[in-house]
């Protein structure tokens, strides 16, 4: 009886140790469009130009310990194509054709892979990561660097990425009968608030 008694003990310390031990808890944010803000860069014969979303979507699940981001598992990230906004009509107007808006509403990325987590502190860190980018209807697999801060209930990406828009099929958009060209190079700036 006394063993039966000793072990009931020894199994319930054990258990009360491995709960109080592990804080560990998955959780979903969502983009809170508001906050963010993500804008595409780019060059052209007459002067350099820049587009900015105003409608961002998509949603990341992670794995928060004591206050400190120690896994991502999931990250779907959106930008509603035709809420590219350049404040020019006639750039917009291109830039929607180039990519193929009326087939293709959203612009994407899917997180498929995470290459390396490293937190420099409980607060920030840098998040190496593979996922598919799919723009025009076009995917390709992408190495992303995220860097990431935790404040509270919030969680905010940011990074940047120069892509080739070619390598999407898209025709890089040109204006004033073909006078204005646009370069294949654009580069990704965003800094993304997920909020629970």
């Amino acid at each position: 009886m006394k063993t039966t008694n000793n072990l009931r003990l020894l199994l319930g310390s054990f258990l009360v140790m491995v709960f109080s031990a592990t804080t560990m808890t998955a959780q979903t944010y969502n983009v809170n469009s508001g906050a963010s803000n993500l804008k595409v860069e780019g060059t052209s014969n007459v002067h350099d130009w820049e587009i900015a979303a105003k409608e961002l979507q998509g949603a990341i699940k992670v794995k928060i310990e004591d206050g400190q981001l120690v896994q991502l598992d999931q990250l779907d990230f959106a930008v509603v194509a035709e809420s590219l906004k350049s404040g020019k009509g006639g750039m917009d107007k291109n830039t929607y054709k180039a990519l193929k808006t009326e087939n293709h509403k959203r612009i994407t990325y899917q997180l498929t892979k995470v290459n390396n987590l490293d937190c420099t502190s409980k607060t920030s860190c840098k998040i190496s990561t593979t996922g598919v980018l799919t723009i025009a209807g076009t995917k390709q697999n992408v190495e992303m660097v995220f860097d990431a801060k935790v404040a509270g209930d919030k969680i905010t990406l940011s990074g940047s990425k120069k892509i080739k828009m070619t390598d999407y099929k898209v025709d890089p958009p040109t204006a004033m009968f073909g006078t204005i060209t646009t370069g294949d190079d654009v580069t990704i700036k965003f800094q993304t608030v997920f909020s629970k």
